[in-house]
């Protein structure tokens, strides 16, 4: 008699042995800082065009951004990383790694190219982006979805600041 076996994914307890996890949780944060370092090399005058816009009541100041996505970066690499330890590469990574190229993205064509409509419509990709990314991601941690929580919200908020900007400086 023989039996069939098939291939299975490692186990979050046999990716959780020796140093590997910590090493991955490096390359999570590597990956979220290069993609917010791009962002910011695209926008190295970001703080004054942002100052010289007409805005919104509602737009907070340029200081508070910087804070703002230092917390978002560390729960956005935190999640990833938490997915990758409950079930490995998978579509939950896969659409981690998707938001994360949208979210690089914005900023060089909001304030690089001082495109406010087609940022416009690139932020309206990411949130749908980031919606999908918690939705997969919960069915492997619901930690990891509740950690993405936060920046859903600011990006929600980011995207009608945009479209507030766009309205305001056409």
């Amino acid at each position: 008699m023989t039996t069939a076996t098939t291939p299975t994914r490692s186990t979050a307890r046999e990716r959780g042995e020796g140093a590997r996890p910590w090493l991955a949780l490096l390359v999570f944060a590597v990956a979220v800082g290069l993609a917010a370092g791009l962002g910011g090399a695209a926008a190295g005058s970001a703080g004054s065009e942002y100052a010289s816009l007409e805005q919104p009541p509602f737009a907070p100041p340029s200081w508070l951004f910087g804070p703002v996505w230092t917390v978002l970066y560390v729960g956005i690499a935190v999640a990833g990383w938490l997915s990758w330890r409950a079930a490995g590469v998978d579509a939950a990574i896969a659409w981690w790694v998707v938001q994360l190229v949208l979210n690089a993205a914005w900023t060089p064509i909001f304030f690089g190219a001082g495109e406010y409509g087609w940022a416009l419509v690139e932020i309206g990709f990411l949130l749908a982006a980031v919606v999908a990314t918690i939705a997969v991601v919960r069915r492997r941690s619901t930690l990891a979805a509740w950690l993405l929580a936060p920046y859903l919200a600011w990006v929600g908020f980011a995207s009608v600041l945009n479209a507030s900007i766009w309205w305001l400086n056409r």
